[in-house]
Formats: C-alpha cells, structure tokens, sequence
C-alpha cells in the first residue's frame, strides 16, 4: 500500500487551520531560531563567553516546549532536537583548544553530529524525519497530528521516512567530513567563506530533494489507489 493511502475512513488528510499553523511556525521560528540567536548575539557584545551566552539560549526551545506542552498537552520534539543541539554545540565550545581553525572543525562536530542521530534513530521505532515531517507538514491541531500519526501503518511511508532520514544523515556526515578536511586544507580566512557556504549550500539541496521526493511518493500513492479503485471496482449489477 503506497506511503500515503490512508484507511476508507478517511480518504484524505483533515482541512488545515491557517491560524493554528501560523501560530504553530511563528512559536517555532520565534522560540527556536530568532530568540536564541539574538540572545546569544547581545550577550556576546556585552562580554559572556561563547559557552555561556549559549546556554542561556538554550533556555527558548525550554519556553517553546512548555508552552507546547500547555498548548497542545505534548512535547514538542522539534524543540527538544534544538535544545539538545544548543546544548551539544555550548559543550563542544567549551571542549579542547579555542583556535580559529579549531573553532571551524567544532562546527562541522555539530552537524556531524546531527547526522549521526539521524542514522541512530533508523534502530528506534520511528526515525527522526518522522517527527520532523510531522512538525512541518500539518498545523499541529489534533486532527491532523492524528492523521499522520496514522500514515504509520503504511509500509510504503514508513519506507520514506526512513530514507529521508538516511539522507540527511549520511549527507550531513558527508558535509561534516568535508569541512573538517577543509579545515586543514585552506586557509582560516578561506575557510570563514567556505564554511557557510558549505552549511547552506547541503541545507538547501536537501530541502530540494525532500520537497521533490515527498512530491513524487505522494503522487505514485495518488496513482496506486486510484488503480487499486479502478481494479476492484462496483460490484456485478443484479439482474
């Protein structure tokens, strides 16, 4: 059955409340991306270590998780990937010499490490683009956290889901490994150019490709179930 068949009783997933995703991606972006770094950057200029002014923003995806959590009565697990990595990135500022060069291989370490939590959740009962798909793909609202929830079922979209993680997992080791090479390879001022060019540029392609897979599995779905409708057909017509 294809990735993105669902049971008779639901023939397709539920209308999606432009509010309620609104809200759901300004609480995401504000508390995760926009929140941390301003916080981070003001703390900085005004003389915080690096470690320090990063745990401090650690402390936003910790608000968006409790207001998730009053919100929706769940944890928000996009929140808690943030928090993680926050965290995970103060500890590798912290770790070692402090050296520009040694400062670009602890970036590429985190990435590097986002890459090998993708490949660790393939082995727990759903993979980590699960979640994020889940995240970004339905406005948050019962109904339809509840029908992607129930894609689950499917072998076809659990297939998907587990290669889109394998990809950005072994993508971002890829990326992390080029940069660490890179490192040593070029110069420190070269590689300050590099560097986010790099980040960017293998964000970007991968969001491409999962936009263009997630297109093409939803259409081949579409395809078989119009076929499977199409072979069973009405029943004989009585005389």
């Amino acid at each position: 059955m294809s990735a993105q068949e669902v049971p008779a009783a639901q023939s397709g997933p539920p209308a999606r409340s432009g509010a309620a995703a609104a809200i759901g991606w300004i609480l995401t972006i504000g508390f995760n991306v926009v929140a941390p770094i301003l916080t981070y950057n003001m703390l900085t200029d005004r003389g915080w270590s690096e470690f320090s002014a990063l745990l401090v923003s650690g402390a936003w995806p910790v608000v968006d998780s409790l207001v998730h959590l009053a919100w929706r009565r769940k944890i928000d697990e996009f929140a808690v990937v943030t928090l993680v990595f926050l965290v995970i990135t103060a500890l590798v500022t912290l770790i070692g010499t402090h050296s520009a060069r040694a400062l670009l291989v602890k970036d590429s370490g985190v990435t590097g490490l986002f890459g090998a939590l993708c490949i660790a959740t393939l082995f727990t009962p759903r993979p980590l683009m699960f979640y994020f798909g889940r995240k970004f793909g339905t406005d948050g609202t019962k109904e339809g956290v509840g029908y992607f929830n129930g894609l689950w079922q499917y072998p076809d979209f659990r297939k998907a889901m587990r290669l889109m993680t394998t990809v950005w997992g072994v993508a971002y080791l890829v990326e992390a490994s080029l940069r660490v090479a890179l490192a040593y390879a070029l110069s420190v001022d070269t590689m300050v150019v590099v560097s986010p060019v790099l980040i960017y540029g293998f964000l970007v392609a991968l969001i491409f490709w999962t936009v263009r897979f997630s297109k093409r599995t939803q259409a081949e779905g579409k395809a078989r179930a119009a076929a499977l409708a199409t072979a069973t057909g009405p029943g004989p017509v009585p005389a």
